[in-house]
């Protein structure tokens, strides 16, 4: 990767956590990985730190299931809330990273939203 491309996107990053210590005093943060074949999120409660719950597209419960690329990171969102509302949680941050608010993490955001998560 260019360094211009390293910068802007630790300078996302740096934005984005910003934004959220703000809102993170009470509420664990929903945290969202891509690689270039997969997606994986978890749940962080930063003031224990521990993780709540997780889900990833290579979950052997989940990867026969799921297709690829949205429709992979739509399955780990809806996991995800499942999972974060069997543990007790309802309400987070969510946590992009540098990513962009577009496509997979979109995907993701939107099914954990319609799964009953609260962010």
């Amino acid at each position: 990767m260019p360094v211009k491309a390293q910068n802007k996107d630790k300078a996302r990053a740096q934005r984005t956590r910003a934004k959220l210590a703000k809102a993170r005093s009470a509420r664990p943060r929903l945290s969202v990985f891509r690689s270039s074949k997969n997606i994986s999120a978890q749940i962080i409660d930063d003031a224990q730190g521990r993780t709540v719950a997780s889900a990833s597209s290579l979950d052997k419960t989940l990867r026969d299931g799921l297709g690829k690329g949205s429709d992979a990171a739509a399955g780990v969102g809806k996991a995800i809330a499942e999972r974060a509302i069997k543990a007790g949680v309802k309400d987070v941050v969510f946590d992009r990273g540098a990513y962009m608010y577009h496509g997979r993490v979109k995907a993701l955001a939107e099914a954990a939203r319609e799964a009953g998560l609260n962010f």
